[in-house]
């Protein structure tokens, strides 16, 4: 395993032991910036992500979220917000959020955690940034 790959493991192991259900997106990615983390960008409906990080690159390949030839979605900037709340509020599931960003148009998406943001695209070039807070962690990552 690369020190990439184990850098990037121990942090989800972090952020996952100490985010809230409600509001805990900020945690993660304050966990995964102070690991050296810069970006985060997932593709959708692939749902393979890569990580850019100081050790180097990583990707992981999640379960795609449809098979086959399908139509793309066109960008419903109202519908990402409402999945954007959904998840915020801690009422959906990481998976479900993903489903619902796609059913809203949503290609692909960026996070940059030096800057606290988060850019969804869609497949015409739409584009939604939301930016999230910063939070206090009591523990450096290990």
């Amino acid at each position: 395993m690369s020190k990439a790959i184990d850098n990037l493991k121990r942090a989800m192991e972090q952020a996952a032991a100490i985010r809230p259900k409600v509001g805990g997106f900020p945690y993660l990615a304050e966990t995964l910036r102070r690991a050296g983390i810069t970006r985060n960008v997932w593709s959708l409906p692939a749902c393979q992500s890569l990580f850019l990080s100081h050790d180097g690159p990583v990707a992981v390949q999640g379960t795609p979220l449809v098979s086959g030839t399908v139509d793309v979605p066109s960008f419903n900037r109202e519908a990402l917000i409402v999945a954007l709340r959904v998840d915020q509020a801690g009422e959906s599931t990481f998976p479900e959020f993903l489903q619902a960003s796609w059913r809203a148009g949503v290609v692909r998406y960026d996070v940059d955690f030096a800057l606290r943001t988060v850019a969804y695209f869609g497949s015409n070039g739409e584009e939604y940034v939301e930016s999230y807070p910063a939070v206090e962690i009591s523990q450096e990552p290990r």
